[in-house]
């Protein structure tokens, strides 16, 4: 069988990080050290951001904005109902009520309509995601919520690198928050990040990501709330900066990289995601939806069959099985595209052909 064309590699290897890492380890400097320190300060320069904090997940990093937005027990907040769970299941871990938005069969983004005619001024806050790295819509969504003085979280887990009007992902919500999971283009592993230009918002996090210390009281920290540890080590914080002085490069090479696959697979009947005119996309995930009357499952299993991996977009937040049962508040764009999307290989030295041909035979049957 031929070699395994795995969905995605990353970007960083042992020897981008060996002398730094042996300098961590012969130091014993490995968590809140000159790393972490410089990961933020690359974060704030890269988005234009004022403020950045480094958590050990998007999840944790949503979660801790929700409740800088002062989200509660009973609340509602609007999301975004094509994204994985984390979107939906930090609002519901807070007792708060997840309303779920529609999105556009094109961009999968936030439908504006849906949000505008089911949001009101009881609402508590908007989770907007950039779905699959794709902030296209973003400016719209933030009009919106400013019409009604909501505040704005945007789930950027997969678009850092991605822009609008030449603004960076990160500097255009009342809070962004970014993920570093393997399957991301910046990975550390495991890790997060939240961003804001809120001096409030800011001062609140700076108080408690360090357990609820601000200052010096005698010969100890001074406990001026309660508050959590989230922090990210010295060695998952050098893996992350010593990526993103690279992040552009790696960006630019997939969206050269998603136009060949789209020269072969749209004749075929395949579209790929919509991209608006004043949008840059990562290309966090290359994804097409299917022609009509192909299976995605189908051509999903006949690469696998070829030893190429692929899967699907992302989830119906309101299709899973929890959300479905509690809420029963289907949305019917968000489900026909977790049925119909499909992610593929694309990253440098993948092999287009093999992975077109695949696909070329899967739809002829």
């Amino acid at each position: 069988m031929k070699e395994l064309i795995k969905l995605i590699k990353p970007y960083i290897s042992f020897d981008d990080i060996s002398n730094e890492l042996k300098e961590i380890f012969n130091t014993g400097q490995l968590t809140k050290g000159q790393h972490v320190d410089k990961f933020i300060a690359e974060l704030k320069d890269y988005t234009n951001a004022e403020h950045a904090f480094l958590t050990t997940s998007a999840t944790t990093a949503l979660t801790m904005s929700l409740k800088a937005i002062g989200v509660k027990s009973g609340d509602k907040v609007a999301v975004s109902d094509f994204s994985w769970p984390a979107t939906c299941n930090v609002v519901e871990d807070l007792g708060a009520t997840p309303v779920f938005i529609d999105v556009s069969l094109d961009t999968y983004n936030m439908c504006p309509i849906d949000l505008s005619n089911k949001l009101d001024d009881s609402f508590a806050g908007v989770i907007v995601v950039d779905a699959l790295g794709n902030p296209s819509g973003i400016l719209k969504i933030k009009e919106i919520c400013k019409a009604f003085n909501i505040p704005l979280i945007q789930d950027s887990a997969c678009a850092i690198g991605s822009s609008v009007d030449d603004i960076k992902v990160g500097s255009i919500a009342d809070i962004t928050c970014y993920s570093f999971h393997p399957r991301k283009l910046l990975t550390t592993g495991e890790g997060g990040a939240i961003l804001t230009n809120s001096h409030d918002y800011a001062n609140w996090l700076t108080v408690k990501l360090a357990a609820g210390a601000s200052g010096i009281k005698g010969k100890g920290l001074n406990f001026v709330d309660f508050g959590y540890n989230y922090r990210m080590s010295e060695i998952h914080a050098l893996m992350g900066w010593k990526q993103l002085l690279k992040l552009d490069e790696i960006t630019a090479e997939r969206n050269l990289i998603a136009e060949q696959y789209a020269l072969i697979l749209e004749p075929l009947g395949f579209k790929r995601q919509k991209v608006d005119s004043n949008t840059y996309h990562n290309i966090q995930s290359l994804i097409f939806t299917v022609p009509e009357m192909v299976s995605r499952d189908a051509v999903i299993d006949h690469l696998l069959t070829h030893n190429i991996e692929s899967t699907l977009g992302t989830y119906c937040l309101s299709g899973t099985t929890f959300y479905r049962e509690k809420y029963n508040d289907l949305q019917n764009n968000s489900l026909w595209l977790e049925s119909n999307s499909i992610t593929l290989p694309c990253y440098d030295g993948v092999d287009i052909s093999r992975v077109t041909n695949a696909i070329k035979e899967a739809v002829s049957y």
